[in-house]
């Protein structure tokens, strides 16, 4: 870093509303944080214009342009893309660049709401994967009803071994304790019930496997476990983690979405909605997926970030905020330490 500078590079390409939301929050983040600079990448015709027309919204607009610069790359990967031939062929391509951006050192961290199954193959193939670690895992910190529960693997890898699920608990051990504060986290392996003789072949050895380590492992959860909090840390391979990450999405939009319905139509409710607002309001906040940020792709030797394709910048602002929160607690050093 120089004079304590953290740089991220960001792909502006990657997601459904890129440029446009990702240069906002790129913006955002260099306003909120006076010590990040930003490497947008990607295709330098579409994401100026965007910057300059968010000109006239910052009061400091020159202090934080100055933190913001731009990378010219040609090609895109795109969401149904084969993740590995599109990293090894695209090789402009703004996902890419970013993430040889950290490889070289140019950038310490990196961050797209791209193809995740690009954003994994690149933490691998071109970030590098950490002597000690056999797959990467993608965590993702949920709010949940009692505390943050920090979920892994969700979609790093579709299947995993023992093995795997070992070293996931051992990475998410680290993560809770040195980036989300949890002194002693509570590590749950996710089974198909509670009592020990669920759960197939992969995951009751793992579970063998956990019970002999120094982790302050609590034994099997439930699906029905996750959203009242009762594990800090909760284990499963990439399949199910995000079978039950996409199933929580949609029951909170459905959610959401059912009530405005309702609401629509009748009259009564509606004026008794003027008096639940702040409610309302807060429990959307408590439960939003945006304020915890991206998604840390753990077991590569730099910061690399997955935000949710449908991101806006509120999301991104949050993405930047995690990313910048890993380097400086020096997550990989950590996991590094840990796993060494």
């Amino acid at each position: 870093m120089k004079n304590s500078t953290i740089t991220i590079a960001l792909d502006a390409m990657g997601g459904d509303n890129s440029p446009h939301e990702i240069c906002k929050g790129a913006l955002l983040a260099c306003k909120e944080f006076h010590d990040l600079e930003i490497i947008l990448t990607g295709d330098e015709e579409k994401i100026k214009p965007c910057l300059a027309g968010f000109f006239s919204f910052f009061s400091e607009s020159s202090e934080v342009l100055s933190r913001v610069r731009v990378v010219h790359s040609a090609e895109t990967v795109a969401m149904d893309e084969h993740p590995v031939t599109a990293i090894r062929r695209k090789r402009d391509s703004s996902m890419r660049v970013a993430m040889e951006m950290v490889r070289s050192g140019e950038a310490q961290g990196c961050l797209s709401a791209g193809n995740t199954g690009a954003v994994v193959a690149g933490g691998v193939l071109v970030v590098g994967k950490l002597p000690s670690i056999d797959r990467p895992a993608l965590g993702v910190p949920l709010p949940t009803i009692s505390r943050c529960t920090f979920l892994l693997d969700v979609g790093a890898s579709v299947r995993s071994k023992s093995f795997n699920l070992y070293q996931y608990a051992r990475m998410g051990n680290v993560y809770s304790k040195k980036i989300l504060g949890v002194a002693e986290p509570e590590i749950g392996l996710l089974s198909n019930g509670t009592e020990e003789i669920k759960g197939d072949e992969v995951v009751a050895e793992a579970r063998d496997m956990l019970l002999k380590s120094s982790l302050n492992f609590k034994g099997y959860v439930e699906g029905d476990d996750v959203p009242w909090g009762r594990a800090d840390v909760v284990v499963c391979d990439g399949f199910m983690g995000n079978v039950i990450l996409k199933f929580g999405e949609g029951l909170m939009y459905g959610a959401k979405s059912i009530i405005a319905e309702e609401m629509g139509h009748r009259f009564l409710p509606k004026i008794g909605m003027l008096f639940m607002v702040p409610m309302v309001k807060a429990l959307w906040s408590r439960f939003n997926y945006e304020k915890y940020g991206g998604t840390p792709l753990l077991g590569v030797k730099g910061t690399v970030i997955k935000a949710h394709g449908r991101s806006k910048a509120p999301a991104i602002f949050g993405a930047l905020s995690a990313a910048r929160d890993f380097i400086l607690k020096d997550g990989v050093g950590q996991i590094r330490e840990e796993l060494g």
